[in-house]
């Protein structure tokens, strides 16, 4: 078995010259600059990489002052609710991933959102027909209760160190002095725009004046500030029980629309019993062990952890390093294609169905799929499933489904401390812009998060376990994940993009782990995702490839996507140095930061 070369190779010239500008400025009270955006910075003392470079500095300041890894992460998510405000916040939940390096130990919190006590399997139905994707994500119908408050109590009680109170204090202060507009956040407005005209309250708030913000300017949110400084006061609590409660179940159940809009706007059945019931989990981690590493990942209710650790065995068997580039592609197709037809058929919220998470794990399970794969030739989808329960080599079992929607928006950071402590975060609002529904005067987007349950069966007879149900977690593809070597951290990913974020991670690890790039390198690199669909997706970087044509006699059918997620990543260099990564241009680039770039303090 051959070693992990990435941590061998040295940084690239590029990177080294990245990094001295990685670190996060003094604050400077009042300036309006943002932070500059870096997407590689390395050094002592901790680092933090986000999509955003203010939620990043955020995050930089709390180690610099003292904070640990999850300090710094609620810190972080807090300030990407205000300046990614159609990705994430108190109104979406998310999967946090904690090695605690005293105990040498990885956790886990499962914020993810819960259907109302009444949901049933027809939820989405009517009449017995799905009804459209669109008017579910545009609905109070799709809105699951918030997770990501009590996601921040539970990993405070459990590791942090700080006050939420004072965590708080930055991303406060954000909404209410403002953040300046960019490109992206533009960008992802002007996508909304209709929806969010239809909604008075969200109009007022992200369409400033009735037109959308202008790159350059200067974005508040007064409303959102005045409620992380009640959540400051009274904890997170208060947005489960009392005032903010009442103010969330009255805009599900009777969504605030425009009465001149001619958009269909379904209610929700979400009470202020369902706001009170929700409890975060702490849940033991996925683990498979690769080129003798360790992978932690999130287990069910999301299946990254078991997709991720699946597709992962099954490459195990073969040398990823000496294939070539057409060979190494088309094996992670196919092992994407292969857990994807698993994930679909086995993989729900354990709380509701038996998963077979174990199993699915097994490397006896892996080594019974991955000699479906040819070198010759592609697999076709959609591909039937195998059982875990009783492996078959070679072998699929049951009728082939196809994988339902998953919308492609949320948001992803990672964080370590000088203590060798590391968080993988990946947070979510569900599609961008989320429901569109802002709750009146409170300043944050609802989650649409309940479409990420099937509709309907996926397909006719086969069993689907993540229908919808009283209490559930829908099935999620977060995929924060840390990789240990002896019990240490080397390396934490993750990413946003829906259903793609599970090929985005998985690429990312073997980019890094077996073709030897580094990690920003990796992270760069265009994508493919294969998900038990009839057509790879391509980013341009590969549909404009000979390589597209090579894969495509093997049989591998493509369409075009645009972007593929927006990945971040830590890495712990053989010399002690922390190494932020982050997006080089998706999503506009990503923020990298160390808390010490030039040397130790």
């Amino acid at each position: 078995m051959h070693r992990p070369v990435a941590r061998t190779l040295p940084l690239l010239a590029v990177v080294a010259a990245l990094v001295s500008t990685g670190a996060a400025p003094p604050s400077a009270a009042g300036s309006p600059a943002p932070p500059a955006k870096v997407p590689v910075a390395a050094g002592y003392g901790g680092a933090v990489a986000s999509v955003d470079a203010d939620a990043s500095a955020v995050g930089i300041d709390v180690l610099r002052s003292g904070g640990n890894a999850v300090d710094a992460a609620v810190a972080t998510a807090a300030a990407l609710g205000v300046t990614e405000p159609y990705s994430a916040g108190i109104g979406g939940g998310g999967y946090l991933v904690y090695y605690d390096a005293k105990s040498r130990r990885v956790h886990t919190v499962d914020g993810r959102e819960t259907a109302p006590a009444s949901a049933g399997e027809t939820l989405f139905q009517e009449n017995g027909v799905p009804i459209p994707f669109a008017e579910g994500q545009t609905s109070g119908l799709g809105v699951g209760v918030p997770g990501t408050p009590a996601t921040w109590t539970s990993a405070l009680d459990a590791w942090g160190t700080r006050p939420l109170r004072q965590l708080l204090k930055p991303a406060e202060k954000l909404a209410r002095d403002g953040f300046t507009v960019d490109s992206t956040f533009r960008a992802q407005t002007e996508l909304n725009e209709a929806r969010f005209r239809d909604f008075p309250d969200t109009s007022k708030l992200f369409l400033p004046g009735g037109a959308l913000p202008v790159v350059g300017s200067t974005f508040k949110n007064p409303d959102l500030a005045a409620t992380y400084a009640e959540l400051a006061r009274k904890g997170t609590g208060a947005l489960y029980r009392g005032p903010i409660a009442d103010e969330i179940v009255r805009a599900v159940r009777k969504p605030p629309v425009d009465p001149a809009a001619t958009r269909i706007v379904r209610s929700g059945d979400l009470t202020t019993r369902d706001l009170r019931a929700y409890a975060t989990k702490r849940q033991e981690p996925t683990r498979v062990g690769y080129r003798g590493l360790d992978v932690y990942g999130m287990a069910p209710s999301s299946s990254g952890g078991t997709t991720v650790g699946e597709a992962l065995n099954i490459l195990e068997r073969t040398d990823l390093s000496k294939l070539s580039e057409t060979q190494y592609l088309h094996r992670f197709i196919e092992a994407s294609r292969i857990s994807f037809a698993d994930r679909g058929r086995w993989v729900g919220d354990p709380a509701a169905v038996n998963v077979p998470t174990r199993e699915l794990l097994s490397q006896r399970f892996a080594d019974s799929r991955a000699c479906l794969i040819k070198p010759d030739r592609a697999l076709t989808s959609p591909l039937a499933p195998g059982d875990p329960r009783d492996p078959v080599p070679c072998a699929t079992t049951g009728q082939a489904a196809p994988t339902t929607y998953e919308g492609e928006n949320t948001t992803h950071l990672t964080v370590a401390d000088r203590w060798g402590n590391v968080v993988s975060y990946t947070l979510t609002i569900e599609s961008t812009g989320g429901s569109a529904i802002t709750v009146p005067g409170r300043g944050f987007l609802l989650n649409n998060e309940l479409t990420d349950f099937s509709f309907a069966p996926a397909a006719p007879g086969v069993p689907d376990p993540n229908l919808p149900g009283p209490g559930k977690r829908p099935r999620s593809s977060m995929s924060p994940t840390i990789v240990l070597e002896d019990g240490r951290p080397v390396l934490a990913v993750g990413s946003p993009g829906g259903a793609t974020i599970i090929t985005t991670v998985l690429q990312t690890l073997i980019g890094h782990l077996d073709r030897g790039l580094p990690l920003v390198d990796a992270i760069a690199a265009p994508r493919a995702s294969q998900r038990n669909q009839a057509t790879t997706e391509l980013e341009p970087g590969l549909w404009n490839s000979p390589l597209r044509a090579s894969l495509e006699a093997l049989g591998q059918g493509f369409r075009q996507n645009p972007e593929i997620g927006a990945a971040t990543g830590v890495q712990r260099l053989p010399d002690g140095r922390w190494l932020a990564a982050a997006e080089t241009s998706r999503r506009g680039g990503g923020s990298a930061m160390v808390v010490h770039p030039h040397g130790k303090p």
